[in-house]
């Protein structure tokens, strides 16, 4: 697939927006329109599944894959020599450090929010068979299922065995599911990702890891705190949890264009 699918609105310096999941910008968009007087806002659907192609075949997905697209969407809407501010949530977050390793000169500040690249952790390999165990879930009994085990590990509680006859999906059913897509195509090849550390804290472009605060004590917020210490760069905890953006998505907002941007910040953007 090489054509590109994303959104814009508003004014002011490009903000790229890479959502996480299967790349599905759902629950988005009060936080883009909270951000759309202050940044041009380009959301982006690497999967152009928001775009009509729901249901059409998917194959396994690469984090590089997603920011070689980024990368084609900020060349079609970035002035050359200009550079672009980044949210990444999720596998989005993967997404866009990989961004930050290979492309810097294209970036100004990345904010990168419950990247769950966990091979990074100590007890890394053990969290990667955790979320092969998760799709194995899936194949074998479902969505709900692996839903529920997918929980369990980014919480750290104990899986709990869902009654019933196991309901894996159909090959359309999947199709249909930017749920069931993430599962099968994005999960286990993005959490295997392993960032470069040493591009990340030589980037010239300012980078931030993030985290929710209902995240504390849970996989992902000690993944990013991780991060944030072995490069260098800063932390900052957002109202909500994993999916924080669809939660509190002004609250979000108002702290995501702060952090980007602090006041007094000789480049800041519009603001009410």
């Amino acid at each position: 697939m090489t054509d590109l699918y994303y959104d814009m609105r508003g004014s002011g310096p490009v903000l790229l927006v890479l959502p996480g999941g299967a790349g599905h910008p759902m629950g988005f968009d009060r936080m883009t329109d909270a951000l759309a007087d202050r940044f041009t806002v380009v959301t982006c659907d690497p999967l152009g599944l928001a775009h009509g192609r729901l249901g059409e075949p998917v194959g396994e997905q690469r984090v590089e894959d997603w920011s070689d697209r980024a990368l084609q969407v900020l060349d079609e809407v970035l002035p050359e020599g200009e550079s672009a501010y980044v949210l990444g949530t999720s596998s989005g977050a993967i997404a866009s450090l990989d961004l930050l390793a290979r492309h810097p000169g294209r970036l100004r500040h990345v904010v990168a929010h419950e990247p769950p690249c966990v091979g990074v952790l100590p007890d890394g390999a053990r969290q990667q068979a955790a979320f092969q165990e998760v799709y194995d879930v899936y194949r074998a009994a479902g969505l709900r299922a692996a839903g529920a085990r997918l929980g369990a590990v980014l919480s750290g509680a104990e899986p709990v065995q869902e009654a019933g006859e196991p309901q894996p999906l159909t090959r359309e059913q999947e199709l249909g599911s930017p749920m069931a897509l993430f599962l099968a195509h994005v999960l286990t090849s993005f959490t295997a990702y392993d960032p470069d550390l040493a591009a990340l804290t030589a980037s010239p472009a300012r980078l931030t890891l993030a985290a929710g605060a209902d995240s504390r004590g849970q996989l992902l917020h000690r993944t990013a705190q991780f991060l944030s210490r072995h490069t260098g760069s800063g932390f900052v905890e957002f109202p909500g949890g994993h999916v924080g953006v669809a939660e509190h998505p002004a609250d979000f907002a108002g702290l995501l264009a702060e952090t980007l941007v602090p006041v007094g910040d000789s480049q800041a953007p519009y603001t009410t």
